[in-house]
């Protein structure tokens, strides 16, 4: 009797065990975000069109969705971010802030952005064309993600090669919805 009942703890105990190591599993966060290793700050400024974004409530209604960044005389750098209101000749809507070097490691990737005080959010380069003409920014959550580029569209097959990088950095495709130009 003794045996059985310490064979059946042993069995629960072991079921238990498996249990709380599947469950530890299943909700493991990604390995940590990854961002390039250097930005040129002078080279990422200018106009960026939006292509694809993870949908946000403050970006509700917006197309033709588009950013541009220049320094301020402080050294951080002029967000404007704009959007025509539902249609590509809807009502334009304009949103500026301040972005600024988050961590000093070297890469100039990793900044924080504010469009009002005291909020702030993370903007994390995390794919970007040696030439410029395209960038991925997310956060490490991946709750937020941008894919830009400096024209209004973009080749498929390129946009097809940096779904497959921000997929392998752990970004939920199905919530990326193109941006109408």
């Amino acid at each position: 009797m003794k045996a059985a009942r310490s064979h059946r703890r042993g069995v629960l105990t072991a079921a238990l065990g498996l249990s709380l190591a599947a469950l530890a599993g299943a909700c493991a966060s990604p390995a940590p975000l990854e961002v390039v290793s250097h930005v040129d700050l002078d080279r990422y400024l200018g106009r960026w069109y939006e292509i694809a974004s993870f949908p946000q409530r403050f970006q509700r209604g917006c197309v033709a969705t588009r950013a541009t960044y220049s320094r301020r005389d402080d050294g951080r750098i002029r967000v404007v971010n704009e959007c025509r209101d539902r249609s590509l000749d809807g009502e334009l809507r304009q949103a500026e802030g301040v972005a600024w070097v988050a961590e000093d490691d070297g890469s100039n990737a990793r900044l924080k952005v504010q469009f009002f005080w005291p909020f702030r959010g993370d903007y994390w380069i995390i794919d970007l064309d040696p030439d410029y003409q395209y960038a991925v920014v997310g956060e490490p959550s991946r709750d937020y993600l941008w894919i830009l580029s400096r024209t209004r569209t973009m080749d498929p097959a390129r946009y097809q090669e940096i779904l497959r990088r921000i997929e392998a950095q752990g970004f939920d495709l199905e919530r990326l919805n193109p941006t109408p130009q």
